[in-house]
């Protein structure tokens, strides 16, 4: 029997660490107002104030840092960056049960922001280490997994808040964590790492310089923005779509927590499909048609009359979003050389983190402004515009690509 590639035995592990990774992330963030509250005596604009604050500044510090991180994974590994995350994370997230007020809690979650990077550095190891042929495939597995595990997250994290207090379920947390840690350390190889000693990439610019298209990178980084961007602006409304659909009347907290879990089942079970279908057929025709998807789909949601059909699609929108964020790494993968994928993933992460962040205020403000169907509707606007833009800098610049070389 033939010992399965060590590629194979890097996707299985990864896959597994960060599964058990998108678990701990999540199964905190249902139960970390109510955690806030213990802290002191808040108002309630108070209490609203520091939930915003400690949510969204993870994301601020992460949207900095990332690059960073990026480079000196380029120089000492992706897997020394996946125990740096993975390690550093166990620690912040467990001392989170042993803090005493807002304020600590606050410099912890600026920590865990510092820390961040297990997901997209074992992104990046899996992209430099898969065969180029198979990087969708791959990158789609991880997608999956990482969304299955977001997705348990909050229900186990609820239960074992339930069963023992917040402050343990910030200690089990962090044993997850170190899980994925130990996981890495023990059962991730990285033999094809070649470390960049050119002077010349210390600078963004250097890295630049050595991309064959930057138009195309920039022009799918932009593209990861928006796509979260516009992902987020639903977020923080969702649940409130659904108490005014239900006209109050009913189990509103159950029936947003189910509406809410399912575009993930949906990218959980389209993710590595997609990606291999995109493998043998050209990712970014996989990415088209998740625009056009998706744009469809917030229209028509922006004139739903039950929960019923808001359910369906915001079903349907989940396998848009496995068309879209994996197959844009897998395009970031097949376009960049293998010594600079570290960075080029990590400026993808801060874009990422940049539309994490302006997504919920967009949708926020447009809601306060106008309605929840107006939310939808300017969401669908947005995805066009993200479809021309992509037409724009990415479509053309592979065509000219493929004509060229």
């Amino acid at each position: 029997m033939n010992e399965k590639p060590i590629w194979k035995k890097n996707l299985l592990v990864l896959s597994i660490a960060v599964f058990i990774a998108g678990i701990a992330f999540s199964e905190v963030m249902p139960f970390l107002p109510l955690y806030i509250d213990t802290l002191g005596n808040f108002t309630h604009k108070q209490l609203n104030f520091w939930s915003g604050f400690i949510y969204s500044g993870t994301y601020f510090v992460s949207a900095i840092i990332s690059p960073w991180w990026g480079k000196l994974a380029d120089k000492k590994g992706r897997k020394p960056m996946t125990l740096r995350a993975s390690l550093g994370m166990a620690i912040v997230l467990g001392c989170m049960g042993l803090v005493t007020n807002v304020y600590q809690l606050f410099i912890l979650r600026m920590l865990q922001g510092i820390f961040a990077g297990f997901v997209s550095n074992s992104n990046a190891l899996v992209a430099t280490e898969t065969p180029k042929e198979k990087s969708g495939q791959a990158l789609g597995t991880m997608a999956s997994s990482f969304t299955a595990g977001n997705l348990l997250g909050p229900f186990i994290g609820g239960a074992l808040a339930s069963i023992f207090s917040y402050r343990v379920t910030f200690f089990i947390t962090g044993g997850l964590l170190l899980i994925a840690f130990l996981l890495s350390l023990f059962f991730v190889h990285e033999t094809d790492f070649k470390p960049v000693t050119e002077k010349k990439l210390d600078k963004a610019s250097g890295v630049i310089k050595e991309l064959r298209s930057p138009q195309l990178i920039f022009g799918l980084l932009l593209t990861t923005l928006i796509i979260q961007a516009a992902n987020n602006s639903i977020n923080p409304i969702v649940s409130l779509y659904v108490k005014q659909l239900m006209a109050n009347h009913g189990n509103v907290v159950f029936i947003s927590g189910v509406i809410a879990a399912l575009p993930g089942i949906a990218t959980f079970l389209a993710a590595s499909r997609f990606g291999a279908l995109g493998d043998r057929i050209g990712t970014h025709k996989i990415i088209i048609a998740g625009f056009i998807g998706a744009t469809i789909l917030f229209f028509l949601t922006a004139f739903v009359q039950n929960t019923v059909e808001l359910g369906i699609l915001r079903f349907l929108v989940g396998f848009t979003d496995a068309c879209l964020f994996p197959q844009v790494q897998t395009l970031l993968t097949k376009n960049t050389p293998a010594k600079i994928t570290g960075r080029i993933f990590s400026w993808n992460q801060s874009a990422m983190y940049i539309g994490n962040i302006f997504g919920p205020l967009l949708g926020s403000t447009i809601s306060g402004l106008t309605n929840y169907s107006t939310v939808f509707i300017v969401t669908a606007g947005i995805v066009v515009f993200n479809l021309i833009l992509f037409r724009f800098n990415v479509i053309g610049k592979l065509q000219f690509q493929i004509e060229h070389f």
